[in-house]
């Protein structure tokens, strides 16, 4: 299979569901984010089988941009996170009737399809291209299909648009200086060029400025967590699931290569911006009264431990970094799809007006308590695989690192276990709480197998990416 047809599949099915009519929308989204999954599981098997995935054919003669697709075991692992993640979030919204659905869910695809491009992308200004053009549908899913009042609504999705995209004007600027200095826009031609340190380190500040916004890392965070509850589940899933991992995967794949020794002498102020992120993003969470505001800063926290880890510059600081990015992936989507499993009852997000949950579904209180233990790296969960191995990354650096580092663990325990007991015990509430679907536990169900599964059994995942990890750790050490 060809690494493009992923990408067509994707584009096709936008079109085919915008023009299939709202009543089949659904349907044929979820008809093809399923395709799109099998072609990536297509992709891997050819991986395993140690072929060549690319794709490469000149694009634009002058300046000469490559229309270039790569896929190795890190972009084919993130493509799989991308292409697993869209039908889940597609299925998870049957339960909820959107205005014009053919637009809502063509929009979904087609971001996928933008977000998919940048994983796969190894030219600087495909790769480009493709960033951008997956802030336009989250930009309209958000503005039109949000939630609150309309004016607020548009006031935080404008902010976010404008805040994303003039960060990306400065790794624009980088990529056309590098192309002075190299004449072309490849990742392996970019990877290779010789940049003093003052280069290096005005390359690498244009591109953190890019990935720290889209991560989002303190202090350019203030536009999450308004997004994050203004914009539809759904919007908020493929943000928070698979968006923000563009920009943890940039650091990883375009940042550390191109500008190693900036890397390497500014790598202790990065892992301290990581940690604060944790513990700020923790603390906040303590104080929310509005269940998606409080997942918000919980996302906050563990991208801000991610973000630590890659920037340990190790082989277990990158590995764990993109073991979690996965894991958080399942585990955020799942907490987000619980969020809005309880607004379909009690059309309330305000925590202090729920409770008693457990007894009047106790199944549905036990899918969730399982994502709240997985949330907080309970031990054979995915996500205990990726803190512990960030946390061991962080200790090789400085053992402090890691001490602060583990307050993600205590802290999000105490806020998260805070909040199941508040949201799901004490007393029955009047109101009548009916127990999940069959398309809801579903959902859950599908969710919590993979984070078992991988939480019990990440080898497949671990010999997929190690091997693109070393080589990138090859070209960030190349001035040893």
């Amino acid at each position: 299979m060809d690494v493009t047809h992923i990408l067509i599949i994707l584009l096709v099915g936008a079109l085919a569901t915008y023009f299939s009519g709202d009543k089949w929308a659904p349907k044929v989204a979820l008809l093809f984010g399923l395709a799109a999954f099998a072609g990536s599981i297509c992709l891997l098997s050819q991986y395993n089988l140690a072929n060549e995935i690319n794709y490469v054919t000149l694009w634009i003669a002058k300046p000469k941009i490559y229309f270039a697709l790569h896929a190795d075991g890190l972009a084919l692992a993130m493509l799989l996170l991308t292409t697993a993640l869209t039908p889940i979030i597609i299925f998870s919204s049957f339960g909820n009737t959107y205005k014009n659905s053919k637009a809502f869910y063509a929009l979904i695809l087609f971001m996928t399809f933008a977000m998919a491009g940048t994983f796969l992308a190894s030219d600087g200004i495909l790769y480009y291209i493709f960033w951008e053009l997956s802030l336009i549908p989250i930009y309209f899913i958000a503005l039109i299909w949000g939630n609150g009042d309309a004016e607020e609504r548009k006031k935080a999705v404008v902010k976010f648009f404008i805040y994303t995209l003039a960060g990306s004007l400065f790794m624009l600027v980088a990529f056309i200086y590098l192309y002075q200095k190299t004449g072309s826009f490849l990742i392996r031609e970019l990877s290779q060029t010789d940049l003093s340190a003052t280069e290096q380190f005005w390359i690498f500040l244009a591109f953190f400025l890019a990935y720290a916004i889209k991560i989002p890392l303190i202090p350019f965070h203030t536009w999450q967590a308004e997004v994050y509850q203004k914009a539809p589940t759904v919007g908020t899933m493929l943000l928070s699931g698979i968006m923000l991992k563009m920009g943890l995967y940039s650091v990883i794949r375009w940042q550390l290569p191109i500008a190693p020794m900036a890397a390497k002498e500014f790598m202790y102020v990065f892992i301290g911006l990581g940690i604060a992120g944790v513990i700020y993003g923790s603390i906040v969470a303590l104080r929310q009264k509005d269940l998606k505001k409080l997942l918000a800063y919980s996302s906050l926290a563990h991208v801000g431990l991610i973000a630590a880890g890659a920037y340990t510059l190790t082989l277990d600081g990158l590995r764990g970094a993109v073991l979690q990015m996965i894991a958080h992936g399942f585990v955020v989507v799942g907490l987000f799809f619980v969020a809005e499993i309880i607004f379909r009852r009690y059309e309330t997000r305000a925590i202090a007006e729920m409770g008693g949950i457990r007894a009047q579904s106790p199944k549905f209180t036990s899918m969730f308590m399982i994502l709240v233990l997985a949330s907080v790296a309970l031990p054979s969960t995915f996500n205990f695989i990726g803190e512990f191995t960030v946390l061991y990354s962080l200790s090789q650096v400085n053992i402090w690192y890691a001490i602060l580092g583990g307050t993600t663990i205590i802290l999000g325990a105490y806020y998260m276990l805070k909040m199941f007991q508040h949201v799901m015990l004490g007393e029955t509430n009047a109101r009548i709480f009916a127990d999940v679907t069959f398309n809801e536990g579903l959902t859950l169900v599908i969710i919590i197998a993979v984070l078992f599964f991988f939480g019990l059994y990440p080898k497949p995942i671990i010999d997929l990416i190690t091997p693109s990890l070393e080589n990138i750790l090859t070209q960030v050490n190349r001035f040893n």
